[in-house]
């Protein structure tokens, strides 16, 4: 961890994070991320809560160690329970806690958007100093609209050309999908709709042609699309890294968000391969406490260092 970022103190009481971490592609270690990361922040004296939205199936609870919980978000979803702090469960590990069961919170959320802004505003009410959502593969419109609920949504990408092509394009949806909730024309928003194909009748390109086409239609939209762009500052995290040129391929996509799409992506960092990790998942033990020492246990410990100075500087 970074040396002089201060232990335990009340300094995170008085700012809530939410960081929800996504991608295009199954497979690229979400769910590692996220439990590792938690635990990373816990030993910070940060109070975190883990919250399992992988609609491919709930198993954030395997990477901790423990038994899949009695009570999940099908009990706050169904009304069986008032509040959803009530099915927050406490972990082994002090200061965090896990809620898991999202293949109920995705499917009612895609049923009821009414439903949907709920469980997002519970989330956000939820009493934990920082709160780690993992939202599994794909770009739905609900795993988009949490991604975007988050201080600073997090994409996991792999170095292969797939994983890399799926993260392009939940940024470009995700991107559109918040550009889109922004406007308050009917005919802006179906303007958005049809960027999402790239050979789109106005051949609308990026954000820039975008802001020029939205003036002529109305000008407070156009201003309102100025200000979302400038405030999307997503963040990315590359896994299983091989070698330099791998590493070098998060510093590319940073390069391309800005170049195609006007988005500032933040490259967090890396996570380099490292058999242990295979080995710690298997033995349900998370790698940052049965081997610190390991090179990606070091990698994770190195991104939470960051987010945790996160507070510091309020972002």
């Amino acid at each position: 961890m970074k040396k002089g970022f201060r232990v335990g103190s009340n300094q995170f009481r008085n700012r809530k994070m939410i960081w929800t971490i996504g991608g295009g592609k199954g497979g690229s270690g979400k769910s590692f991320i996220t439990a590792n990361m938690g635990i990373c922040l816990s030993k910070l004296g940060i109070r975190v809560a883990l919250i399992d939205a992988d609609l491919g199936g709930a198993n954030l609870h395997t990477f901790l160690g423990i038994s899949p919980p009695a009570f999940t978000l099908s009990d706050f979803i169904k009304k069986r329970v008032s509040h959803l702090r009530e099915v927050l469960i406490p972990t082994p590990i002090p200061n965090v806690q896990l809620l898991t069961g999202a293949q109920d919170l995705l499917n009612a959320a895609d049923a009821k958007s009414v439903q949907k802004r709920k469980l997002i505003r519970s989330i956000q009410n939820l009493d934990s100093d920082t709160i780690l959502v993992d939202l599994g593969a794909g770009n739905s419109l609900s795993v988009l609209d949490f991604f975007l609920m988050s201080d600073g949504g997090i994409l996991v990408v792999t170095p292969e050309p797939t994983s890399i092509e799926n993260t392009y394009r939940f940024l470009k949806s995700a991107f559109y999908r918040r550009l889109k909730q922004s406007v308050s024309s009917s005919e802006v928003k179906t303007l958005i709709d049809g960027l999402m194909d790239r050979k789109n009748e106005r051949g609308i390109q990026n954000p820039h042609e975008l802001i020029k086409a939205v003036k002529r239609i109305d000008e407070a939209d156009a201003q309102r699309i100025v200000e979302e762009a400038e405030t999307f500052h997503p963040n990315l995290i590359l896994n299983q890294a091989r070698s330099k040129k791998d590493i070098e391929i998060g510093f590319s996509i940073r390069s391309a968000c800005l170049k195609y799409f006007g988005i500032h992506l933040h490259y967090l960092g890396y996570i380099v391969y490292d058999q242990d990790v295979s080995h710690s998942i298997r033995r349900r033990k998370p790698l940052v406490l049965e081997n610190s020492r390991s090179r990606a246990a070091q990698c994770v410990m190195e991104i939470a260092s960051k987010l945790a100075n996160s507070y510091e500087k309020g972002v």
